[in-house]
């Protein structure tokens, strides 16, 4: 009798045991700081396809994507850059004319907006060569902030001026022909064109020629010289 006793109690405190077993297996984490947040899973980490990484938190998601070495930038520039205007180091903003995307994926919109410095800015010599333009992009604006960026450089000539300058000493010529002819007939016409021509020279030689340029809504294509970092949606 007792010891069908004891073995009902024994079955008895199984049981509660096997039951608070049960209830138990699973709960969540409780934050130890009293706030009463469940943590489980808090700290994992997985890393999806496309070259992205996520860390999942407390309540949240982030990911971090990295933007390879060569990723195209392509922009349109806001205002009208000149050697006329503009100087070595000056800045300059412009738009991204479509999305940076990587694995299919948007990672920044088309319309965000990007900084450029002025890298070069030659007025162009007045004996020999055009003025040059060099540009490249600084900076891009990413979820509201902007993120330092290095891409190569774009280059913008000026057209030449060999057909204009041609024209200009053509017409001294031919002014200093028609004057030298009615001062000293065909003797002076030749004498004059020499003159006339000298002048044409020296209009030539003291005058810059045209500014290069890079008009508003231009589109520039750029790619990134390093690999970028920055959050992804």
């Amino acid at each position: 009798m007792r010891s069908n006793a004891l073995w009902s109690a024994s079955l008895f405190v199984a049981a509660i045991l096997l039951q608070y077993g049960c209830s138990t297996n699973g709960a969540a984490i409780q934050d130890p700081t009293g706030s009463g947040r469940n943590i489980t899973g808090a700290g994992q980490s997985s890393v999806p396809s496309g070259g992205t990484s996520r860390v999942r938190g407390i309540g949240s998601t982030n990911y971090a994507v990295v933007l390879p070495e060569g990723t195209l930038l392509a922009v349109r520039t806001i205002s009208t850059l000149s050697t006329n205007v503009q100087e070595a180091g000056q800045k300059f903003t412009a738009s991204l004319s479509q999305p940076v995307l990587l694995a299919g994926r948007e990672i920044v919109a088309r319309g965000a907006q990007v900084e450029g410095t002025i890298v070069d800015a030659d007025k162009g010599g007045r004996v020999k060569g055009v003025a040059g333009l060099t540009v490249r992009l600084t900076g891009l604006q990413v979820g509201g902030q902007f993120v330092d960026i290095s891409t190569n450089t774009v280059t913008r000539n000026a057209r030449t001026t060999k057909k204009t300058d041609a024209v200009k000493i053509a017409v001294g010529s031919g002014v200093g022909a028609a004057i030298g002819a009615i001062a000293g007939g065909g003797k002076g016409a030749a004498i004059g064109a020499a003159a006339g021509g000298g002048a044409g020279s020296g209009v030539v030689l003291a005058t810059r020629g045209e500014p290069a340029a890079i008009a508003s809504e231009t589109l520039l294509n750029f790619e990134l010289q390093a690999p970028l970092t920055v959050a992804g949606k």
